[in-house]
């Protein structure tokens, strides 16, 4: 896949580092404009001037919960339009349903296989 076929801006929050390297240099390498945040904070006070297209999101942050930046960016005529896919190790059923319930569009498990992601977020934009 190159520049040229894809156009998307991703708002990626993750706190894991290593984590966020790898998915933020792949997603680059796919032709998407990657803002890369570790803090779910960070993420909502950034959601206005990025204007993400996709947000993928993970549940366990520092400061705020995953399910919480659902919750608040749901709630907010401007960005609750914005596909959220959470991408987390939490693997429970209790857990993605939540997330599910409070407004995310997909759910998946860690370790996410590449063409995975590329196909969730390719079905959202």
């Amino acid at each position: 896949m190159t520049v040229e076929e894809t156009d998307g801006r991703i708002l990626l929050i993750e706190d894991d580092y290593g984590n966020r390297i790898l998915l933020t240099d792949y997603l680059r390498y796919c032709g998407y404009t990657v803002l890369a945040l570790e803090d779910g904070t960070d993420a909502l006070s950034a959601v206005s001037s990025f204007q993400p297209q996709v947000i993928l999101l993970d549940l366990k942050l520092p400061t705020m919960s995953g399910l919480s930046v659902i919750e608040t960016l749901q709630q907010d005529a401007r960005f609750c339009h914005i596909p959220i896919l959470v991408i987390s190790g939490y693997a429970f059923q209790a857990d993605q349903q939540k997330a599910i319930q409070l407004g995310a569009i997909r759910y998946l498990v860690k370790p996410v296989q590449p063409e995975v992601l590329l196909a969730a977020i390719q079905a959202v934009l």
